[in-house]
């Protein structure tokens, strides 16, 4: 045994309120999942940030894209845990432009 930790890898743990963004470099063994960067995160974020946080029930993606705990992160990988949102962008769609016909406008269409 040569007494060297073996190989690994850098993740940054992503956090976001209205207000701020809280970021926190880990470094994990190369075999590290998701879960470990999310423990790792945890223990370094202070106690009045990590009480905020919902560690165990956000949903949790890689630049963007949605993943599942349990999938390995890659060395350099941004895991992000997501915030629900307040109202689904669809339904206030909806909801304005049933305001809007009641109103007698035509509803605005958004042509992008």
């Amino acid at each position: 045994m040569s007494g060297r930790p073996g190989p690994t890898k850098r993740c940054t743990v992503a956090w976001a309120t209205r207000e701020r963004q809280y970021l926190w470099r880990v470094e994990l063994p190369s075999s590290a999942r998701i879960a470990d960067a999310l423990a790792a995160a945890r223990r370094m974020a202070p106690a009045g940030v990590a009480a905020q946080i919902p560690w165990d029930s956000a949903s949790v993606g890689v630049f963007g894209e949605l993943r599942a705990r349990s999938d390995e992160c890659a060395d350099g990988d941004r895991i992000e845990l997501y915030r629900p949102l307040r109202n689904d962008p669809r339904q206030r769609r909806r909801e304005r432009v049933q305001r809007e016909r009641r109103g007698g406008r035509q509803p605005h269409l958004d042509r992008r």
